[in-house]
């Protein structure tokens, strides 16, 4: 009787093609015990293809001298041509100046705020006071930029504005702060900070809600008055959480928003007060240079991207957790 013969190369293929049938498997059983959760997802990821990524299509007008009449496909292209113009252009120093001391202004000023009050309602024990406290600082946040203007120029209109006349007769001066071009930027980031440092502490507070309450118990034993509590416990245990939103505020630097600025731009602040947001609309809109306009905003945007992303390397370099 002779011995079995193994066909051993038949074996290896069937080792070999064996695990392809296994994965499929797995990814069956993960998407049929997610499904709900990928259909909770399917709205959000068609509002981003659709409305987010599907217009940038026509970011390519950008590299292209755009006619309407002609569409975006058949318009001539010029390749960098409208970049090149825009950084030979002597508005490209004043835009970019303005642009980035408001930015600097709102990062270094309304952000470290935005933890101040969070770490300052965190402290508030009494809970109906700290609603109160909570709702009224959230509740400018839903105002539109057209309210805030309008607060504004009835506060500081000329000759009858109650805290143009409070000022005014206490320091014995007679400022426009309309019009005067030194106080622009203040009034832009006193707007900021009124409207929009309520709503930034939710994120801070819900932070602060997982901080872990024994370490407050001991440092308490051990003889820790509050400011120190807050030095070691608090802030340390949200750093995570300020650096993901520190890293988020610096790539959206260059967004200094267009309504606001727009609605407080007048002739006489305009040098000081024009920024890359609002020379896209009078190029682009009102004047019709659709290619050049894109070009400026393409920039602005790739200048957020490479913000984004140096920042959050910097932050994986010195050891904290980044954005991604």
């Amino acid at each position: 009787m002779s011995a079995p013969v193994i066909d051993t190369e038949s074996a290896e293929r069937v080792q070999s093609t064996a695990p392809a049938p296994r994965k499929r498997g797995k990814f069956s059983v993960h998407f049929a015990h997610y499904k709900w959760l990928y259909l909770l997802l399917l709205p959000g990821v068609l509002y981003f293809a659709v409305f987010r990524y599907a217009p940038m299509y026509g970011v390519s007008i950008a590299f292209k001298d755009y006619v309407p009449f002609l569409g975006v496909n058949a318009s001539p292209w010029v390749g960098f041509q409208h970049f090149a113009d825009f950084f030979s252009n002597p508005d490209f120093g004043r835009l970019l100046g303005n642009t980035l001391i408001l930015a600097f202004l709102s990062l270094g000023i309304a952000f470290p705020l935005t933890i101040v009050l969070a770490l300052l309602l965190n402290e508030v024990r009494l809970s109906i006071l700290k609603r109160t406290v909570q709702t009224l600082v959230y509740i400018p946040h839903f105002l539109s930029w057209t309210i805030v203007a309008s607060l504004s120029f009835l506060l500081f209109a000329l000759d009858f504005g109650p805290l143009f006349l409070f000022i005014n007769n206490v320091l014995g001066t007679d400022i426009d702060f309309l019009s005067d071009p030194a106080w622009f930027r203040p009034l832009i980031v006193l707007q900021d900070i009124w409207k929009n440092t309520g709503w930034g502490t939710i994120i801070f507070l819900a932070a602060l809600a997982t901080v872990d309450q024994d370490q407050y118990e001991a440092a308490i034993i051990d003889g820790a008055g509050r400011f120190r509590r807050v030095w070691h416990i608090t802030l340390p245990g949200i750093r995570s959480t300020i650096i993901v939103m520190l890293i988020l505020a610096i790539g959206q630097m260059l967004n200094t928003g267009f309504e606001q600025i727009y609605l407080m731009t007048n002739a006489l602040n305009r040098g000081v007060a024009e920024v890359f947001d609002t020379y896209v609309y009078f190029v682009g809109i009102t004047q019709g240079a659709y290619s050049y306009s894109t070009a400026v905003g393409l920039f602005k945007s790739l200048v957020g991207i490479v913000l984004i992303f140096g920042t959050n390397a910097l932050a994986k370099r010195f050891n904290q957790s980044g954005l991604f």
